[in-house]
């Protein structure tokens, strides 16, 4: 159920702030790093100004190939940028000035923007539609110039600090030239990279920026949510791509992020990382951006439970991987939401009890404050929770594989309970080891790549029961 009705608040901002303009993008090459800024105007009222940075490091194409052909890119990562500061009145009027798009392109960015904004609309009480939440009018004919820059078939691997990436760095990173790319570092991040075997050196790092005026808007009651930020993170890789002229581009998605959040709707927490979204940027790069990357996830073919056991098998990883947002500023599991206990219950069949207590601090399942959480990802609840976790099934195998392995010893709390619900008794005659034995063909893996994936499944050991 949606957390609030603010669809009155969105009618009011919207006639108060009738027009939003993407005013300029620049960037600058300095002996530093790559500096680029965009200017965004809230209907005479409010300016933005969000910034990125990239530190020069020694693998950066030289500024001869860069100078001059990087304004398309950075004019495509203002057009992302701009989402997050235009849903703070949802402005009907959404004015571009920088460059021009054509109709196709045009209609490409609202079906992003749509439904990267799902659960915006979703949680906020908003009813619009694809054709009424905002016209863009083009005040621009120039075209950006495009020059092809030399690459070489090394891979750029971005990592989060989560499991995933884990997995993708730890299996990719051995590849000559692979280099691992961090969007705004935190501890996670920065040790995962180290237990991968990288140095600071060899870490190609991105640091944006927020305008405060935004924030402030947040503190004042304007609208606030969740924005597609893998689709930010699909134009920034790719800048970093063509800086460092590296072809490949490996994201960590796997294929359950295709699964929605509302069931029987679109509405998906993780749309801008579904094999949709991957698809349809793959597309529009080659298309509009005469790129010679190829942008993929290389988990894509996997499951969570796949995942979880090929990261199970890399124990030096435990003690520094974090994914749980709400410790995200801490460097730490908050062990009360619903990654923490998905992540938890995901990794279960596969590590033990006390391995669990000393990633998270104390042992989740155990915790029946996490109750409402839990029915949430078993199904029990109308709708999954809005964060990044695993399908519904993949959920309940985990539970009834881990209830399977304690034998006769007793459940903790939260185990207990599932024993005695409709998706326990539905989900324990499955098959679990078949579920771990089928990849997905739904992906974008090169051949080269895809062998090293199989091979890693071949090698896996099955849970003990």
């Amino acid at each position: 159920m949606p957390t609030s009705s603010r669809h009155k608040d969105f009618l009011d901002l919207r006639k108060k702030f009738p027009f939003f303009s993407f005013e300029k993008q620049e960037y600058k090459l300095t002996g530093d790093g790559l500096h680029a800024g965009f200017t965004f105007n809230l209907s005479d009222r409010y300016s933005f100004h969000p910034t990125l940075f990239i530190p020069r490091k020694d693998f950066f194409l030289p500024d001869e190939h860069l100078s001059g052909n990087l304004d398309d890119i950075v004019f495509h990562i203002g057009l992302i940028e701009l989402i997050s500061y235009w849903k703070a009145t949802c402005s009907p009027l959404v004015v571009i000035k920088p460059f021009y798009l054509k109709e196709e392109q045009i209609s490409w960015w609202k079906k992003l923007w749509f439904n990267g904004l799902g659960e915006f609309f979703y949680l906020n009480g908003i009813a619009t539609t694809p054709e009424e939440f905002m016209t863009v009018d083009i005040r621009s004919g120039t075209r950006p110039f495009h020059s092809s820059l030399p690459t070489r078939d090394e891979i750029l691997i971005p990592v989060g600090g989560g499991k995933d990436s884990a997995v993708t760095l730890q299996l990719l990173g051995i590849l000559p030239g692979s280099l691992p790319l961090i969007l705004n570092p935190r501890g996670a991040s920065i040790e995962t990279i180290r237990v991968a075997g990288f140095s600071n050196g060899r870490l190609l790092e991105i640091r944006r920026t927020l305008d405060p005026v935004l924030l402030q808007l947040n503190g004042e009651g304007f609208l606030n949510g969740h924005t597609p930020f893998s689709a930010l993170l699909a134009f920034v890789t790719l800048l970093a791509a063509m800086i460092t002229g590296k072809r490949f581009i490996a994201l960590s998605n796997e294929s359950s992020a295709n699964e929605p959040t509302i069931p029987g709707t679109i509405i998906n927490h993780q749309y801008s990382k579904s094999v949709g979204f991957e698809g349809d940027f793959r597309d529009y790069a080659k298309r509009y951006l005469f790129v010679n990357h190829e942008y993929f996830s290389f988990l894509r073919p996997l499951n969570e439970l796949q995942i979880a056991a090929i990261f199970s098998k890399y124990s030096s990883y435990f003690p520094v991987f974090k994914s749980c947002n709400a410790g995200s500023k801490t460097d730490s599991w908050c062990g009360a939401c619903p990654k923490c206990l998905f992540t938890s219950l995901i990794l279960a069949p596969f590590i033990s009890q006390q391995e669990r207590f000393s990633i998270f601090g104390k042992e989740l399942f155990d915790d029946t404050d996490l109750m409402p959480v839990f029915d949430q990802l078993t199904g029990l609840a109308n709708e999954k929770p809005f964060d990044c976790v695993g399908t519904v099934e993949e959920v309940n195998l985990a539970l009834c594989e881990t209830i399977l392995q304690y034998g006769n010893d007793p459940l903790p709390g939260l185990l207990a309970y599932y024993r005695d619900t409709g998706p326990y008794r539905q989900y324990r005659e499955f098959s679990f080891s078949r579920f771990m034995d089928t990849m997905s063909d739904n992906h974008f893996v090169p051949g080269r790549f895809l062998e090293i994936l199989k091979t890693e499944m071949k090698n896996l050991t099955p849970p003990a029961c």
